[in-house]
């Protein structure tokens, strides 16, 4: 009797677990996995073009005798995350104290120059370039990380200036995907390494 009495009680406790799953499955018929927007490799491609020609645009706006500045500062608040969050910038040809540039005024100046508070900074983007490159670090996109809606590249970029001087530097971009569009939130920058004979 004892036994028949706990088969009972146990079938009946199988029972209420099922539809206690059943019913938690029903009340988050939206539930994934996936809680962030995925970054696609294209996209990728697509922001490290766009940087690429915005640095060139800056030098010819400035050639032309254009607005620069206003130019550089657009490019900045567009391409980079400054406004909304938090970005890392690290310039190549930056020292000292002002290595690293934590906000969107030492962006633009370190692009566009004309900042007593950054006097070393002439300006990278007005040498100017007539082209800008950039390769991943090995073939088939193994130079470009996703993460839901952050992705890393890491690779070279080679500017050439008009005269067909080409300097190559080895960087390193972290993009985070907001309102649907991909912004710089890190930015490292290096001359290569040379090794002395």
């Amino acid at each position: 009797m004892k036994k028949a009495l706990f088969r009972s009680l146990f079938f009946v406790f199988l029972l209420v677990f099922a539809a206690g799953c059943h019913t938690h499955t029903h009340d988050h018929p939206h539930h994934t996995h996936e809680t962030t927007p995925s970054i696609t490799h294209e996209e990728v491609h697509a922001a490290l073009q766009t940087w690429c020609d915005a640095v060139v645009n800056i030098g010819k706006v400035y050639t032309e005798g254009g607005d620069y500045m206003g130019l550089t500062t657009e490019t900045i608040n567009t391409l980079y995350d400054y406004q909304a969050g938090e970005v890392f910038f690290k310039p190549t040809l930056a020292f000292g104290a002002q290595t690293f540039r934590l906000t969107d005024v030492g962006a633009v100046a370190y692009f566009a120059g004309s900042n007593e508070n950054y006097p070393d900074d002439k300006g990278f983007a007005l040498r100017p370039w007539i082209t800008a490159t950039y390769t991943t670090a090995g073939e088939n996109n193994k130079g470009i990380q996703i993460h839901g809606d952050v992705a890393l590249y890491m690779g070279n970029v080679s500017f050439t200036d008009p005269d067909g001087n080409t300097v190559t530097v080895d960087k390193t971009f972290g993009f985070k995907k907001r309102d649907g569009k991909l912004r710089i939130i890190q930015h490292h920058s290096s001359l290569p390494f040379s090794k002395s004979e």
